[in-house]
This record gives C-alpha cells, sequence and structure tokens, in this order.
C-alpha cells in the first residue's frame, strides 16, 4: 500500500488547493436593456430571451 513517507507541509497542501477557488460569476450588458445579466438567462428586468418574450417584464 502507497503511503506518504513524509508529511505534507501546509504551504504544499495550499497550492495544490490554488485551483480549487471559485470563479466569479461572468456578467454581460443586455443590448435592449442596458442592464447586467448572466450569459445564456433571461434577462428578468425586461422578461426577454434571444429576442423571445419569455417572461412578462417586471414591474418597478
Amino acid at each position: 500500500m502507497a503511503v506518504p513517507k513524509r508529511k505534507t507541509s501546509p504551504s504544499k497542501r495550499n497550492m495544490r488547493r490554488s485551483h480549487h477557488k471559485l470563479a466569479n460569476n461572468a456578467y454581460v450588458e443586455d443590448k435592449d436593456s442596458g442592464e447586467l445579466r448572466r450569459p445564456h438567462h433571461i434577462d428578468l428586468k425586461s422578461g426577454m430571451y434571444r429576442g423571445k418574450q419569455i417572461l412578462e417584464p417586471k414591474e418597478d
């Protein structure tokens, strides 16, 4: 059975885990409303997705 010869130092352990961080959310500016929205998601302000009306527009 494979057993480590030495204890992994906290520095080495943390360097290995450096790629485990969460990425920031990407936002794009909507062409029509100018609002920020996630790519491939419905614009909640206007209710549009890919040029089609999906939801009723939000009343503010």
